[in-house]
């Protein structure tokens, strides 16, 4: 069946647009395919350091089990050099953070909490960071670093635990009445499962009455 007159002129119509513009069309595919196997190839790389920071992390895991502290040190260290970005990093630093801890290292633990606070990139292990690292600078008597540490905004679900390490902070330079505040902040934003109700209602009752501050 023959074209009539209409559709020829719009045949003819489309060719000449075709001629006019095939090598920018021509272009623009490859620039998308390029664009397809570009985010491929991410993806694929992505994954690919991904797996590779797994692999790295269970490999810690493995000479931090069997005390070998060296090795475990050493893994750390390249988990955060090479995959800083990944959970596994922050991770490796809380971990290793409490290794330091237990061989008495305070500073070499202090560190590792440092670096997970800045670098985490998931917010909840940053403020768990902060936590310990208040605890490590109140064993070491540096209450005012110790605070300044958990001075920042938290979200819900961390209020408690900063609300109470503040209490112990607070209740170590003896100052009760801010301590018993601090305490008393933690129980209303504490749920009724929180394990910490009844630790935080002991420290509470514990404190001398009276103005302490």
């Amino acid at each position: 069946m023959s074209y009539d007159l209409q559709e020829q002129e719009q045949l003819d119509a489309f060719k000449a647009w075709w001629k006019a513009n095939s090598n920018w069309l021509s272009l623009a595919a490859v620039l998308v395919l390029a664009g397809i196997l570009g985010y491929l190839g991410w993806n694929s790389y992505t994954l690919r350091k991904a797996a590779d920071a797994s692999a790295m992390y269970d490999a810690f895991e493995q000479a931090s089990s069997s005390k070998d502290a060296a090795k475990a040190r050493e893994l750390a260290g390249s988990l955060i050099e090479q995959h800083g970005s990944t959970v596994y990093a922050a991770l490796a630093a809380m971990r290793a953070a409490k290794a330091s801890v237990d061989a008495g290292d305070l500073t070499g633990a202090k560190q590792q909490l440092r670096w997970a606070v800045d670098h985490a990139s998931q917010k909840e292990l940053a403020l768990l960071a902060r936590v310990r690292l208040a605890g490590i600078f109140l064993d070491e008597k540096a209450y005012g670093e110790a605070l300044k540490v958990l001075d920042v905004d938290v979200p819900d679900s961390f209020a408690t635990q900063f609300a109470d390490r503040r209490g112990d902070v607070l209740s170590a330079e003896g100052k009760a009445e801010q301590a018993r505040a601090a305490y008393a902040d933690a129980l209303k934003k504490a749920g009724p499962q929180q394990p910490l109700r009844a630790l935080i209602q002991l420290k509470l009752d514990s404190l001398p009455a009276g103005s302490g501050a």
